[in-house]
């Protein structure tokens, strides 16, 4: 494979970095990209630009009368840069690259920001190693219609040079920029949510988010919730295909549903359901995984497309679970929000007095810090389960008619012997599946984990992650669709063999679940409104910070 070193740049590379190293190392060293409103203009205007490619005029004769090239395409191995230029005006050897941009030029003496007057130096450097006199570009500002003036001055040459250096060292470089500081770029930016500069900023000052002081002005940078939804496919022997930009269920010749692509966030297939070869090649491409669950809702694995190409963030990841003191760190860090938001949702909901049992869970919780090993975590972690899901009967409402059914005293599975532990696994079976999305998007590796030890088949870095969250929002859904009545105990069929939920009882689980995960709540650590599904993706980022050092120390989500 070959070195960085000697691969050319792009004078996108050392345009990002100009406007930000971090971005630049996101976008071409991690590998990530998200769109938002300003990307999906700049790629309408440039779509005719890009149509198709143009030759590089002659430089040495021709038509005194301007050629105008579009879209044409340079490289230098003595400037080790390559790129692309939107168009080229040519007129007797004199080139002037016209870079076109979306908005309206600055109010500032030079009319334009630096990373752009960078970028067309870029382009200025691949002319003149290609024989042409170029001492000035243009910026064309699509929203007026006004064209900018950009001379090519030796200064700007100079930082050029010195930014296409700095931009391959940052390349070679296997450390983060870090984000900029109360940056207004940073709000326009389509990868602030991944980068999450604030939030970054502050927990790197702070050490970690656990016994925090309330935070300054934090700038929630991503959209609050999704626009669009996970599409779950339930009825046995049906098929998913696709029709243009939307997938199409049928059942043989008679079609069930058609659901825009635009609308769908994930697709999740339960049981015996089929995918087209089509289907999957249009939502590997557009990035919408899909997610594979059992007949009984076991959570099999997850049909993604090749996204992050990287593999940075896999190998800090496996360095910390090699490092005895770290690993456990972050174990202790899963155990103890998950039995803090535990004895919370007792302490809230309970509808009788708990007191006995929320004072023998505080005592195991304060045991945390002395475990030697994830062994010992464990242990804690079942005795403090065993307490809770004791006292899970006095979160039901009073007055349920099936008050009995639904009054599970411990915790059973494999297979669930009541109805409160059948929708306990099917959640977290859901959850499961929403914590490795989340992990993949960080390029981790699910299946290594720091609490849960490394299995086959066991995606043990998503158990650690949803331990946080399952009395939050899995606990939470099944109390809420037991309390409402969205269940009630015909929905389900108990035998000896164990509990198994009909179809109605998992499609108000599924109902109560989403509605959980859509829910916007003010983040106990930040003090912005977002929703329970970007709390989870927050957390997943953060981790990955941790592991990559830029952050210290991980805590997990707790509520008051």
């Amino acid at each position: 494979m070959e070195q960085v070193a000697e691969l050319l740049l792009t004078i996108d590379m050392v345009h990002q970095f100009a406007y930000c190293p971090r971005r630049m190392q996101l976008m071409y060293v991690d590998g990530r990209w998200e769109d938002n409103l300003f990307t999906d203009q700049g790629r309408s205007v440039h779509a005719r630009l890009d149509a198709e490619d143009d030759p590089l005029p002659p430089s040495a004769e021709g038509d005194p009368e301007p050629v105008v090239a579009r879209s044409v395409s340079l490289a230098s191995e003595t400037l080790g840069l390559t790129g692309k230029l939107d168009l080229l005006e040519v007129t007797d050897g004199r080139a002037v690259p016209v870079e076109t941009k979306r908005g309206a030029p600055p109010v500032n003496p030079e009319r334009s920001y630096e990373p752009e007057r960078v970028q067309l130096m870029c382009q200025a450097l691949l002319l003149r190693e290609h024989g042409y006199l170029c001492n000035q570009g243009m910026l064309y500002f699509a929203a007026v219609r006004r064209r900018v003036l950009v001379e090519f001055s030796a200064e700007l040459e100079a930082r050029t040079l010195f930014l296409i250096n700095e931009t391959r060292a940052a390349l070679q470089s296997g450390e983060m920029y870090p984000p900029l500081v109360d940056s207004p770029k940073c709000g326009g930016c389509s990868l602030a949510g991944i980068c999450l500069p604030d939030e970054t900023h502050l927990l790197a000052e702070l050490g970690g988010m656990e016994e925090n002081p309330r935070p300054p002005d934090i700038r929630r940078l991503y959209p609050a919730r999704d626009d669009a939804l996970p599409l779950y496919v339930q009825e046995q022997g049906v098929r998913v295909g696709k029709s243009g930009e939307a997938l199409v269920v049928s059942k043989g010749r008679e079609k069930i549903g058609e659901f825009a692509l635009k609308d769908v966030s994930q697709l999740v297939l339960c049981g015996n359901v089929s995918l087209t070869a089509q289907c999957l090649h249009l939502l590997c491409e557009r990035a919408v995984p899909v997610v594979h669950l059992s007949m009984g809702h076991w959570f099999y694995g997850i049909t993604t497309g090749i996204t992050l190409k990287n593999a940075y963030c896999r190998a800090a990841q496996f360095s910390v679970a090699a490092d005895e003191g770290r690993s456990l760190a972050l174990a202790r860090a899963f155990v103890l929000a998950k039995m803090q938001n535990q004895r919370t949702l007792l302490r809230r909901n309970a509808r009788m007095a708990v007191d006995e049992t929320l004072a023998a869970m505080k005592k195991l919780i304060d045991r945390v810090g002395t475990c030697r090993t994830t062994e010992d975590l464990m242990g804690l972690e079942g005795a403090v389960a065993a307490q809770y899901f004791d006292a899970w009967h006095t979160v039901l409402a009073e007055g349920l008619p099936d008050e009995i059914a639904f009054s599970p005293r411990n915790r059973n599975r494999r297979p669930p012997k009541d109805p409160v532990n059948a929708m306990l696994s099917f959640g977290y079976a859901l959850l499961a599946k929403e914590a490795t999305l989340a992990l993949l998007a960080e390029g981790l590796d699910p299946y290594w984990g720091f609490l849960h030890r490394p299995r086959h088949g066991k995606p043990a870095l998503s158990l650690d992650l949803m331990e946080e969250f399952r009395p939050l929002i899995v606990d939470s859904a099944v109390m809420t669709a037991i309390n409402t009545r969205m269940v009630e105990s015909k929905d389900f069929v108990v035998s000896a063999a164990g509990c198994a939920m009909k179809d109605t009882a998992r499609k108000a689980l599924i109902r109560a679940y989403e509605l959980r995960l859509d829910q916007m709540i003010t983040h106990p650590v930040f003090d912005y409104r977002c929703s329970w599904r970007a709390v989870i993706r927050v957390q997943a980022k953060l981790l990955a910070k941790v592991l990559r050092g830029e952050i210290p120390a991980y805590s997990g989500i707790t509520t008051r």
